[in-house]
């Protein structure tokens, strides 16, 4: 019996170009402006530096621990600066399915970026899971969908898991019974746990 759904942030509920933004303009402007240098150096070296550190570590998804390394000043204000897209049939969908089911999120955002880019989405969540800020994690691995579980007090059976990753939100919780969609908005895979949109998400739960 389905009792929980979860979703994936970023690509699902939210567009990523908010997240691609912050990393890829938003902290590289800033050092450029410190430094006194070109934009387009800045940007090399800045992802230079994301590279050195690498996606495996936890550093690489912390914007104070990044803020602190280049010497920067104002994360809050960088976060805000930057409008959020929420998809157009996220707040149908999760208003519609929030009436049936307890919606979490499972992500492995941080806090920090969590509150800004959940902002109007919140109150749709009973919880709101991050590997990395929650589990130390910086993956969502079986572990990290195993604890969320625990917590939630259900059988990894009563839940059901859609997000824009292959892996991470399709094969990894289907290794435990979770049930999971992959969301590829491009239309390009089908199947029948293949969705474009949460809207044909939403058809398929009902």
């Amino acid at each position: 019996m389905l009792r929980v759904i979860s979703f994936d942030v970023d690509g699902t509920l939210v567009d990523i170009k908010f997240n691609e933004l912050v990393w890829n303009e938003g902290i590289p402007l800033l050092y450029a402006e410190k430094m006194g240098i070109s934009l387009e150096e800045a940007r090399k070296h800045v992802k230079q530096e994301y590279d050195r550190v690498g996606e495996d570590r936890l550093e690489w998804y912390d914007i104070r621990y990044w803020f602190r390394y280049f010497g920067l000043e104002g994360w809050r204000e960088l976060l805000k600066s930057y409008e959020v897209v929420v998809y157009p049939e996220v707040p149908w969908v999760l208003n519609t399915l929030n009436k049936k089911y307890d919606l979490i999120a499972a992500t492995n955002l941080t806090r920090e970026f969590l509150d800004i880019e959940m902002k109007d989405l919140r109150n749709f969540f009973k919880h709101v899971f991050s590997s990395t800020s929650d589990f130390n994690q910086v993956k969502k691995t079986t572990g990290f969908y195993s604890k969320m579980c625990d917590i939630l007090q259900i059988k990894p059976q009563e839940m059901v898991h859609v997000g824009d990753h292959p892996i991470f939100d399709y094969e990894v919780p289907r290794k435990l019974s979770i049930t999971a969609y992959y969301l590829d908005r491009t239309g390009r895979i089908h199947g029948e746990y293949a969705i474009k949109d949460l809207k044909e998400f939403e058809d398929k739960i009902l």
